[in-house]
């Protein structure tokens, strides 16, 4: 069996509909499950009478949109939740009872109908977990107030109680599958292109709906009376929910509402293969400065909600390597100044060590190409240190050789400010590009197998450092200055230079390098990969994320370890290929280092 379905420590329950959806065959049934295409998706249970269980029409909803339906019984286990959730490919958060408002900090009214707070909790921690992995996400009616209040948003207990003037009738007593009243359609909406049409019929069963929308999402629909009918997190988060059961008038052939689940079923089938991918090849982020965050007590291997890498959000985001900087503030340059920083860089590089080996089940440090693929086998993640800013080597040549045997994969050669190397990017320009001793420094580089890395160089820097080198050089954080004009991103034509020596540019993820800040998501990171790949080609371009050395800023869609794979779900949108990504995930950056750590 396929490992999405494999060593399953929960009770799953596999439903099978003996009709023309899906026969009762139970050989056809794993030909259906072990077959590729078809995405696993979980559906939360009702809990009833002692018994974990679900509607048909919802059952039957996922089968003729494509899917494979699982039951995930209602139970406390986290754990065993979290290796369901690991499995699947999507999330459908079924309808039901009234929720406790108690989970919102609110006290209940005369008008609450009952609750099941052992559901509730259930149902909060699958939204989460599932949040966590970036797992697509359908809320139906219970569902979609689950979504908001797990996300921060605030519920009504009950409409006519609480919602001003003169509600609809959101309880309908006439047949669940037929329409009660009409539900508009926001044009700007994700929802608007999936179902085409601005006014939807739809039916109504509910009495609690959304009064305040989570950050982070918006309002899709709404009823005549101003009931808040559909949120979602499109295009940066596949989340979303209705307040009606469109899987009560599937039965009747609706078109609109099929058109619904369609669009969810293809959306988990877009994350099974991302996930494919990841776990076929190796998939590293070429910068990071998580070591910033490495305060007394911390510890990597727990998950931090203020820190972006942490061994627990690259497992959640199948994230396999990244490189850890010791990042160095550019100083002083007298000899003691200069001796100072050799020495906080080596302190830096010793906690980045000590991290890891504290958790010798679950990560490794990385010095080469044959390591990384040795940890993924096993299961673990790999870390490779490295340094920004070529201030840490100071005076002493030396250095190189004692960062060396540290493993240090790349040096950046300068940061924000002047140093004995080389002129940055940013701040007043003193060798016109390579110092003397910056050569010096590339050409040490070069023998000793360490990757010099350009980003933060000026354009006089990284032309001397193309000329000095005679091994690939890379850009382990940079981003299009066609796209966004900001001295820290690269030109056309120093993208084509680097394609031509043989190095990669690893696409950064910081907000200010992509666009006006506060107006970016995970889309601009896309238009960026497919602007390098244009002009370097689909052989010289990566991902540096800058995670952890961005001032807290987070970007829509991507704002950690964990998200990563929504980058490889909207290039899969694009139209990449897998070969493609398992160059930008890794493959086009390995190459380099097999390159620069030949003898």
């Amino acid at each position: 069996m396929p490992r999405h379905v494999k060593n399953i420590t929960l009770l799953l329950l596999v439903y099978f509909m003996n009709d023309p959806v899906y026969p009762a065959d139970l050989t056809r049934a794993r030909d259906a499950i072990d077959g590729p295409g078809r995405p696993l998706i979980g559906i939360s249970a009702h809990f009833k009478e002692g018994s974990s269980c679900i509607a048909d029409d919802y059952v039957r909803s996922v089968l003729l949109a494509g899917g494979v339906p699982l039951l995930i019984p209602v139970h406390a286990d986290a754990a065993a939740l979290e290796e369901v959730v690991a499995r699947i490919d999507g999330l459908l958060l079924s309808g039901g009872g009234d929720i406790n408002p108690l989970h919102a900090g609110e006290e209940p009214i005369p008008a609450l109908g009952e609750v099941d707070d052992a559901r509730d909790r259930y149902d909060l921690l699958l939204t989460r977990l599932a949040a966590n992995r970036q797992v697509p996400v359908f809320g139906i009616c219970r569902g979609l107030q689950l979504i908001n209040l797990a996300f921060g948003g605030k519920n009504f207990q009950d409409i006519p109680a609480q919602l001003p003037g003169n509600p609809l009738q959101h309880r309908q007593l006439s047949p669940a599958g037929h329409a009660s009243h009409t539900v508009t359609v926001d044009e700007r909406s994700c929802l608007f292109r999936v179902l085409g049409r601005r006014a939807v019929p739809v039916n109504s069963y509910h009495h609690q709906a959304v009064r305040e929308v989570a950050p982070g999402f918006t309002v899709a629909a709404t009823a005549p009376d101003g009931v808040i009918e559909a949120i979602e997190a499109m295009p940066c988060y596949r989340v979303f929910g209705v307040q009606w059961h469109p899987e009560r008038m599937i039965p009747l052939r609706d078109e609109t509402m099929e058109r619904l689940f369609r669009y969810f079923i293809d959306e988990a089938l877009l994350f099974k293969r991302a996930k494919e991918i990841h776990r076929d090849y190796p998939v590293v982020d070429s910068h990071c400065d998580t070591p910033m965050k490495f305060t007394a007590g911390f510890d990597l291997g727990r998950r931090h909600e203020t820190v972006k890498v942490d061994l627990p959000k690259m497992r959640e985001g199948l994230v396999d390597a990244a490189f850890m900087v010791a990042y160095l503030p550019q100083g002083k340059r007298d000899d003691a100044s200069s001796r100072r920083a050799t020495r906080q860089a080596v302190e830096i590089l010793r906690q980045v060590t000590e991290q890891v080996e504290a958790r010798p089940g679950e990560a490794g440090i990385a010095r080469s190409v044959d390591d990384l693929h040795r940890l993924k086998r096993a299961g673990k993640r790999a870390i490779f240190p490295a340094i920004e800013n070529g201030y840490a080597i100071g005076k002493d040549l030396a250095n190189l050789a004692r960062f060396k045997e540290m493993g240090v994969a790349y040096i950046t050669l300068c940061h924000n400010g002047s140093n004995d190397i080389c002129d940055p990017a940013r701040g007043t320009p003193e060798h016109g590009g390579l110092s003397p001793f910056g050569r010096e420094v590339v050409r040490e580089m070069n023998r000793l197998g360490i990757i010099v890395d350009v980003s933060h160089a000026s354009e006089e820097t990284f032309r001397d450092v193309l000329e000095t080198s005679r091994r690939p050089v890379i850009a382990s954080h940079s981003s299009a200055r066609a796209l966004h004009e900001h001295p820290r991103n690269l030109s056309d034509a120093q993208l084509e230079a680097i394609a031509a020596a043989g190095g990669v540019v690893q696409v950064c993820l910081y907000t200010r390098f992509l666009g006006p800040a506060g107006k970016v998501t995970i889309m601009d990171a896309a238009r960026h990969v497919d602007h390098v790949v244009k002009i370097a080609g689909i052989d010289h371009v990566g991902i540096g994320t800058d995670f952890d050395g961005d001032e807290g800023e987070t970007l829509p869609g991507c704002r950690g370890a964990n998200e990563l794979i929504n980058l490889t779900v909207e290039l899969l949108r694009r139209g990449y290929s897998p070969a493609d990504l398992e160059k930008l995930w890794g493959g086009n950056l390995l190459r380099v280092m097999a390159r620069v750590q030949e003898p």
